[in-house]
């Protein structure tokens, strides 16, 4: 099944805002995100206004369109909610993992091992694939949407301090203990 256009440019566009690409209070110019992109109006209008939706942009009418600011305060907050629903969720993939996902997970530590230390894009995008698949396993659509939600602007918030963290592979893997052994036995 191909990928529409307005999904496509959702996560090309959603990328560029996580990383830093774009950055916080930034206007957004439609125009430049379709030549960058190589995509119509009406797909990048689409994705805008979905990321719009999940707060990381906002549209402020005859003023435009700008990528949401973000703050330690509002990493705080979001770890108040996500951590607990990590918990449960790590619960939940414990007792309905399968084995495709646990070879998966795997996998995906073994990726990590393989990612050069200062290759922060690289580390965040194993870390990424992680969670998912941790979602997925949970089992539960409502907890994954919810957790989904809340991981993008964390990981906005990790690409602003990582590189005053020092040692950003240490900080991914201790981050994660959820899948060391819980779930992949």
């Amino acid at each position: 099944m191909p990928v529409r256009l307005s999904e496509k440019a959702y996560h090309l566009i959603k990328e560029k805002i996580v990383t830093l690409e774009l950055l916080p209070l930034s206007v957004i110019d439609e125009r430049v995100l379709m030549e960058e992109l190589g995509l119509g109006r009406t797909p990048i209008r689409e994705a805008l206004h979905r990321l719009a939706a999940e707060g990381l942009v906002n549209i402020v009418p005859r003023r435009g369109m700008f990528v949401a600011n973000i703050s330690i305060t509002d990493l705080q907050k979001i770890f108040e909610v996500r951590m607990p629903m990590e918990g449960l969720c790590a619960r939940l993939a414990a007792q309905r993992v399968t084995a495709g996902q646990i070879a998966q997970m795997e996998r995906l530590f073994h990726a990590l091992e393989q990612v050069p230390d200062r290759d922060i894009k690289g580390l965040m995008s194993v870390d990424e694939r992680f969670h998912h698949l941790l979602y997925q396993a949970a089992d539960n659509e409502f907890l994954a949407e919810a957790l989904d939600r809340l991981y993008a602007p964390s990981l906005r918030l990790w690409y602003l301090v990582l590189d005053r963290l020092g040692d950003v592979r240490d900080a991914v893997e201790r981050h994660r203990g959820v899948g060391d052994g819980s779930i992949t036995g």
